[in-house]
């Protein structure tokens, strides 16, 4: 037990370890690809997915129009997430941190890229603060940065 809670093993090791490696995006690359859906208004086809894979720790603001798909239920999900983005349309899918491009080549898929965004959350907030982010509260990224 530490502070009176159980601790056992962390929760990805439930999980089978990752084989395929993930290609890095750059925070730059995701803005451009933001704010090119912006100015498109309601005419922009959107070709592109962003997961933000945190779980409970979203506090402070996510990048605009990412959901939100904790790490520890993806992998279970992750035939009904394939399935949606080849019915949307989906080219890329840019996680903050972690990847499933292991299902991706289990079924074969060409058609869309995973990618992990460099640097993550934290690198983005760094990047751009506030800019490009929903729920963006500026206290909470003082108070981690302490």
């Amino acid at each position: 037990m530490v502070d009176g809670l159980p601790r056992g093993p962390p929760w990805w090791t439930a999980f089978p370890e990752a084989r395929a490696s993930c290609p890095r995006v750059e925070a730059s690359e995701v803005a451009a690809l933001l704010e090119k859906i912006s100015a498109a208004g309601s005419s922009a086809t959107r070709d592109f997915l962003l997961v933000d894979v945190r779980r409970t720790d979203w506090e402070g603001g996510t990048v605009s129009t990412s959901i939100n798909l904790p790490a520890h239920t993806f992998y279970q999900t992750r035939p009904v997430i394939y399935q949606l983005c080849k019915q949307a349309g989906i080219q890329r899918i840019i996680f903050y941190c972690g990847k499933d491009l292991d299902y991706l080549n289990e079924v074969g898929e060409t058609g869309i890229k995973a990618e992990i965004l460099a640097g993550g959350i934290k690198g983005w907030q760094k990047a751009y603060g506030g800019r490009l982010m929903d729920y963006y509260d500026e206290k909470t990224w003082a108070e981690q940065s302490k």
